[in-house]
C-alpha cells in the first residue's frame, strides 16, 4: 500500500516537470493520497514500515512542496504547499505507530522542518523569478520609451518644418486667396495640435507620480476645437450637462479624432460630417457619420480598421478594444449614403462606479 503513495508522489513530480501540467493540482493530489494512506495505517495492523519507500516518498513530496511554493498561483499556494507539507510531517507516524504519543509528536514536528525548508527555498526562488520578470519588463519599457522619444523627436522636427512653411506662406507679400489663407491657417492649427498631442502622449508614458492622472487629457470639451475648420464641414451636437469620467471623455475624443481622420483619408468626396454625442441612461453614445458614399470595404481602412490599425497603431481596432475594456462597444460600417462610426460607452469608468 505504501508503494501507492510513493508512485503517486513520484508521478506528480514527473507530471509537473512538463510545461503543460499545473503544479497545484498535482501537489494537492499527491499530498492527499499520502495523508490518506498515513491515516489508514493504524487500520492495517503492524506492518513493515519500509524505510526506503518512505524516504523516496518524502523526497518526492519535498520536491512538490518546493515546486508549488515557486510556481503555484497565489490563491492556490497555501493548499498546494500545505497538503504535501502535512504529508511529510505525518509520514513518520507509520514507523512509530503504535508508540509513545510524545515521541510521535516530537518526531512529526522534526520532520515538518523538512517541509518548511523546502517551502522556504521555493518561496525564495519565487521571489527571484518575480524580480527577474520585473527587470525584463522594466528593460522592455525603457526600450519602448526610448523609441517613443526618438519618434517624437523625428516627427516633431518634420511637423515643425511644416508649420514654418505654412507660417512663411501666410506672410508672402500681397493678398492671398481666401481659400488658400484658410487652408494655411488650418494646417498651422493642426500642426500645433499634433505637437501638443505628442507631448501629452510622451508625458503619459513616464511613471512619474500623477503624470498620467493630473495632466489634462483632451475630452468632450475639446471637440469644438477639433472640428473647427475641418473640411468637409462638421455639424457637432453634444448634449449639455454630460457627466463623464476622464477615461470616457478622453475615449470619446479619440473616437471622433480617428473617425474624422478616416473621413479625410478615404472619403474625399464627402460634403458633410455629423458628430453626435448624446446621453443614453448611464451611457454616452458617440456617432460620426459622413455622406462620402457607402459600401467601402475593409481594404480601404474603413471597415472597422484604419491604416494605422493595420500597421499596429491605434486605429478603430485599438479603440474597439479600449471601448470593451471600459465596458462599452464600438462599431463601424456603411450607411445609405456614407459611413458611420458608433460607440456606446459607460458614462463612468467601472472603478468609479464601484467607488
Amino acid at each position: 500500500m505504501y508503494v501507492i503513495a510513493v508512485l503517486a508522489a513520484l508521478g506528480a513530480v514527473v507530471s509537473v516537470l512538463t510545461p503543460r501540467v499545473p503544479v497545484a493540482p498535482a501537489a494537492e493530489a499527491a499530498g492527499a493520497v499520502s495523508l490518506a494512506i498515513t491515516a489508514a495505517h493504524p487500520l492495517l495492523g503492524r506492518q513493515d514500515s519500509a524505510p526506503l519507500w518512505m524516504m523516496a516518498e518524502v523526497l518526492a513530496l519535498m520536491t512538490l512542496v518546493l515546486l508549488a511554493a515557486r510556481r503555484a498561483p497565489g490563491r492556490r499556494v497555501v493548499s498546494a504547499v500545505g497538503l504535501p507539507g502535512a504529508a511529510i510531517a505525518s509520514v513518520l507516524m507509520r514507523a512509530l505507530w503504535p508508540g509513545e504519543p510524545s515521541l510521535m509528536v516530537t518526531g512529526c514536528a522534526g520532520w515538518s522542518l523538512l517541509a518548511v525548508a523546502a517551502a522556504a527555498l521555493g518561496l525564495y526562488m519565487r521571489s527571484l523569478d518575480s524580480a527577474r520578470r520585473r527587470a525584463v519588463a522594466g528593460a522592455e519599457r525603457e526600450q519602448r520609451l526610448a523609441l517613443a522619444r526618438d519618434l517624437h523627436d523625428y516627427v516633431a522636427h518634420d511637423v515643425n518644418g511644416m508649420l514654418v512653411q505654412a507660417q512663411a506662406a501666410r506672410t508672402v507679400p500681397g493678398p492671398l486667396p481666401p481659400a488658400v489663407a484658410d487652408a494655411l491657417r488650418r494646417i498651422e492649427e493642426a500642426g500645433v495640435r499634433a505637437l501638443a498631442s505628442m507631448d501629452r502622449t510622451l508625458e503619459m508614458l513616464h511613471d512619474r507620480p500623477g503624470a498620467g492622472r493630473d495632466r489634462h487629457l483632451p475630452g468632450v470639451e475639446g471637440l469644438e476645437g477639433l472640428v473647427d475648420g475641418f473640411s468637409p464641414p462638421v455639424l457637432l451636437t453634444v448634449d449639455p450637462g454630460l457627466d463623464l469620467s476622464r477615461e470616457t471623455s478622453a475615449t470619446v475624443y479619440r473616437v471622433v479624432t480617428e473617425a474624422l481622420t478616416n473621413v479625410r483619408r478615404h472619403a474625399g468626396q464627402a460634403t458633410r460630417v455629423q458628430v453626435e454625442v448624446t446621453a443614453q441612461g448611464r451611457s454616452v453614445r458617440v456617432r460620426i457619420a459622413d455622406d462620402g458614399g457607402g459600401g467601402r470595404s475593409e481594404a480601404d481602412g474603413r471597415g472597422g480598421r484604419s491604416d494605422g490599425a493595420r500597421r499596429g497603431g491605434f486605429g478603430l481596432a485599438g479603440l474597439t478594444e479600449r471601448a470593451g475594456v471600459l465596458g462599452g462597444s464600438l462599431s463601424a460600417g456603411p450607411t445609405r449614403d456614407g459611413w458611420h462610426v458608433t460607440a456606446l460607452l459607460p458614462a463612468k469608468a467601472p472603478h468609479e462606479d464601484a467607488a
